[in-house]
């Protein structure tokens, strides 16, 4: 014999709530299976056969009559009432054996973990029910998340979280679900030894977006390890600055287009939580510390070496990478916590209660799309003059001389920073042509280089070549997209409008390099 809850009348409120979107399901792609298990849900058998658990609340008369209540004081009345011939007493009375399925208690956990059952006008409860946010996995969706959202409705009336996250699987390489038979499951403790909590933390964060499984690769912890190791040498650059000196027009510029990248990327990151692209979050902070804030900016105001000895930096620039550097660890603590509240209180003075945990949220200034702008191209100009270094294996103390022609989209602002990063001597505004020059193409502005001996005509008109060729097969498919009818009529007007772009662009590209072959040609 089995006792069985009936659950039709109980999970109409629960579907309507995810349905209707008062209780949300990310990702969204899990609402199809919710509503598929609810829409055919059969009633629940909530005995178990197990030593341990809740009794149920069944209590049986000598005869094999039964009653349902919450003690045997409510079992003895309810006999009364029910059977006037009943003539026994309480310790007549028999309890059934079997216990409740665990997630008849489970079911109950966001009421009960607030004590909101026994005083349900508690001030606990009151104030935190609903919670905001639960976080589980997907195969538990029905036997967990579904019955919490169904007790919900049915005891306090109302939904018990208002967002349910769901997690993926760790699998390993080979796409097998972990597990002690197995052994495919790694000992977290020597991950920690080996690669630091945070490196760990970092590592499984790296692979994992909402509600599709994580491929474990040790790999990623080794990753997050490295981050770490960054993040710390960054600090030691900072903690080892002296400050002097005026501030140079380059680290003014430097500054100001952290700052409006910084607001900008908070702006980013925030949208990517309120969505709960929690990987996602975690890449873009990843970024903006390795390759914006370490790789570009510090590189742009650290100072040059005399005598072995790095040169003064100016208090500006320091107040400015120590409030950045601030606000990145900020960022970064959900996180890699250890780390990131170790460097808070050493970067300053601070109360040991003082803590990050506790610090609030970045909030910045508004960008300067400008200056945005053109520290894209200049990092274009920046990676080609670097990799031409490379191409022609020149060596990065040799000076460069880079021809320019007026073109409104040269960055003036960032001219200092691009003659420290690509060791350029001077941006040279007249026209340079004939052989021995080196010509490169960063997006519509053209770069041309004089490196004399250095530069094989023939094998400067074949890059060229290939390059035109490819921007006219680029040029060909635009123009049949533009040239079709049906996509013209279906388009949205921004789609059109990024197809004419491209179309503009494309022509441009194709006329530089024309005019590029024809200077070596002469």
């Amino acid at each position: 014999m089995q006792w069985f809850l009936r659950m039709k009348e109980l999970s109409k409120p629960a579907l309507d709530a995810v349905v209707n979107g008062e209780v949300s399901l990310i990702p969204p792609k899990f609402i199809n299976t919710y509503k598929h298990w609810m829409e055919n849900v059969r009633d629940w058998c909530l005995s178990r056969q197990l030593w341990w658990g809740h009794r149920i609340p069944a209590w049986y008369d000598p005869e094999g009559r039964v009653a349902v209540a919450a003690d045997p004081d409510g079992a003895l009345a309810s006999f009364r009432k029910e059977y006037p011939d009943f003539r026994y007493s309480k310790k007549d009375l028999k309890q059934d054996e079997d216990v409740l399925d665990t997630w008849a208690s489970s079911w109950l956990w966001p009421i009960s973990v607030f004590n909101g059952l026994s005083d349900p006008g508690n001030p606990d409860i009151k104030y935190y029910y609903p919670t905001n946010d639960l976080i589980t996995a997907p195969e538990i969706l029905f036997f967990w998340v579904a019955r919490m959202i169904m007790a919900g409705y049915e005891y306090r009336d109302g939904k018990p979280f208002r967002n349910v996250y769901l997690t993926g699987i760790v699998r390993d390489k080979q796409g097998r679900k972990m597990s002690k038979s197995l052994g495919n499951s790694p000992e977290p403790l020597d991950l920690i030894e080996k690669y630091s909590a945070d490196g760990v933390r970092v590592g499984m964060l790296f692979s994992s977006p909402a509600g599709n499984d994580l491929l474990f690769d040790e790999s990623h912890c080794e990753q997050g390890r490295n981050f770490a190791n960054k993040i710390w040498n960054a600090f030691r650059l900072l903690h080892g600055w002296e400050a002097g000196g005026d501030t140079p027009e380059s680290n003014r510029v430097a500054n100001a287009w952290f700052a409006s990248h910084l607001a900008t990327s908070v702006a980013q990151i925030n949208s990517l939580y309120n969505q709960y692209r929690i990987s996602e979050a975690l890449m873009a902070t990843y970024k903006l510390v390795w390759d914006d804030f370490c790789s570009w900016y510090l590189e742009m105001v650290k100072p040059s070496f005399r005598d072995g000895k790095a040169a003064p930096v100016d208090r500006e620039t320091i107040d400015a990478a120590h409030g950045f550097f601030s606000a990145l660890l900020r960022l970064l603590h959900p996180f890699m916590p250890f780390i990131t509240e170790e460097l808070w209180h050493l970067l300053e003075e601070r109360d040991e209660k003082e803590c990050i945990v506790v610090a609030p949220w970045p909030v910045t200034g508004k960008a300067d799309e400008n200056l945005i702008s053109q520290f894209g191209v200049a990092s274009g100009v920046v990676n080609s003059l670097r990799n031409l270094r490379k191409e022609k294996n020149l060596s990065p103390k040799e000076p460069l001389t880079v021809h320019v022609p007026d073109h409104p989209l040269f960055p003036g602002s960032f001219t200092g920073i691009m003659q420290k990063l690509a060791g350029v001597a001077e941006f040279n505004r007249e026209p340079a042509g004939g052989n021995g020059i080196a010509s490169l193409m960063v997006g519509k502005l053209e770069l041309r280089v004089p490196l004399g001996g250095k530069v094989d005509a023939a094998t400067e008109r074949r890059k060229l070549h290939d390059e035109l060729k490819y921007n006219k097969g680029f040029l060909a498919s635009v123009m049949k997209k533009l040239g079709n009818e049906n996509f013209m009529s279906r388009a949205k007007p921004d789609i059109v409008a990024s197809e004419q772009k491209k179309k503009a662009d494309a022509e441009e590209k194709i006329r530089l390099i024309e005019k590029q072959l024809q200077d070596l040609e002469s």
